[in-house]
């Protein structure tokens, strides 16, 4: 990520409604990984079922797959602040009523039920993650796309992606491991009141930072099927970009063993829910860190090729996890795997907001969503069904394998994205 001459590091965070939008994102990401860890062990000590896990990816990844491309001409066409808020209630809504399905009421009034293979309960809670997968779906693009204009100029731009990037592993740091001390010491219904009222104090921030006017449209008014698709044309039409996220939309896709960490936890390094926590975190702990390096020692030379390394050595450490019996050694390698993703999160994002229009920013950011985001999920539901299968540690060996091979594939093919020599034009 290159940075101006006269680079000041805090300048987007001298910005008020800057630094509104980063403190309701960090508390928004932190009740967001709160709820993963509990929900996560909570509906696999229900059900002792790998699959059931990765249904929960599922369950948020489809609808926010659906309605992704039309939330993104909304946030084009809408001011963003006006879907932020809104999308913000209703995920408050949902975590607030995981709260309520851990009362005896709640639990009770489901009790011995059951739909299709799942009891009813478990059923009610995919139901509450279906819907905030759709608030997931509209609040994505609209938050991607607002957070430039609270930008005076284009200048701030850099520094702001970097702080966005590093607030988001912050969080992610802070999240897996407070969810997974909560639940341990306190209990699900605790941990879930926290992730409820971190929420609320995150949907009061989001309303108080002013809003803005939708950035000016350039060319010929488009109809609504045009400007929905005209988000992928765009991408599609840049080999760069679309290389860029091809590439972490297959690693996601097959490398990624989040989703089975908690059997990982329970059966296989036999720890708890706290030691859930710290192996979720460990990710974004190296992540963290490597986003403060590249804040000071920037991607200037070879991006193309550096991206391609980190993302083959996020493979390799994906493989070493799942081989490894050790607690400690895992959690370093987890670490590896945060550190190397880091690299592909900052200089996609770089490339994304260089390349891309304000007036269409919301539209891109959708498919980057479809891309990225619902890849978590649906790598959620691929690691679960191939867990399922071929048992947890065999089908992780093999999404890192063909992570290995996608880096290959793309390093073979995207000579663009090879001989790119920085993130910015």
């Amino acid at each position: 990520m290159l940075l101006p001459v006269a680079h000041d590091p805090y300048a987007a965070l001298r910005l008020p409604d800057f630094r509104r939008l980063l403190s309701a994102r960090v508390l928004y990401i932190v009740a967001s990984q709160i709820q993963g860890v509990v929900v996560g062990w909570q509906i696999y000590e229900l059900t002792n079922n790998p699959l059931a896990l990765g249904l929960i990816g599922l369950a948020e990844a489809i609808p926010s797959i659906t309605v992704s491309l039309y939330a993104g001409h909304v946030a084009d066409s809408v001011p963003r602040k006006k879907i932020i808020v809104p999308a913000m209630v209703v995920l408050f809504l949902c975590s607030l009523s995981l709260y309520l399905l851990t009362k005896p009421v709640g639990m009770a009034f489901f009790a011995n039920k059951q739909v299709l293979a799942f009891p009813l309960y478990v059923a009610m809670l995919y139901v509450v993650l279906f819907v905030s997968g759709i608030a997931r779906g509209f609040m994505g693009p609209a938050l991607f796309s607002f957070m430039p204009q609270l930008l005076p100029n284009r200048s701030f731009l850099s520094n702001a992606v970097t702080w966005n990037s590093t607030s988001w592993q912050a969080s992610a740091v802070l999240g897996p491991a407070i969810g997974g001390l909560l639940f341990a010491q306190l209990g699900k219904g605790f941990a879930y009141g926290v992730d409820a009222v971190l929420m609320f104090t995150s949907l009061l921030l989001f309303a108080s930072i002013a809003g803005r006017e939708l950035p000016e449209r350039e060319g010929a008014r488009l109809n609504l099927r045009e400007s929905v698709l005209s988000g992928v044309k765009f991408i599609f039409n840049n080999q760069i970009v679309l290389a860029a996220l091809s590439l972490d939309l297959f690693a996601v896709l097959f490398g990624g063993a989040v989703a089975l960490l908690p059997i990982f936890a329970k059966d296989i390094l036999q720890t708890g829910p706290d030691g859930l926590g710290y192996l979720r975190a460990a990710p974004a702990v190296g992540s963290v860190l490597m986003a403060v390096w590249l804040t000071y020692s920037p991607l200037r030379r070879r991006a193309g090729r550096k991206l391609l390394w980190a993302v083959a050595g996020f493979g390799l450490a994906t493989i070493g996890f799942a081989l490894s019996k050790s607690f400690a050694l895992s959690l370093f390698l987890l670490f590896l795997t945060g550190v190397f993703d880091s690299v592909s999160v900052i200089v996609r994002s770089t490339l994304i907001h260089t390349y891309t229009p304000e007036y269409m920013k919301g539209r891109v950011s959708a498919v980057n969503n479809i891309f990225i985001g619902s890849s978590n999920e649906i790598g959620a539901f691929e690691s679960g069904a191939a867990a399922k299968l071929m048992g947890t540690v065999t089908s992780v060996v093999f999404g890192g394998i063909m992570t290995l091979v996608v880096v290959a594939v793309t390093a073979w093919r995207a000579d663009k994205l090879r001989e790119l020599e920085t993130g910015t034009k």
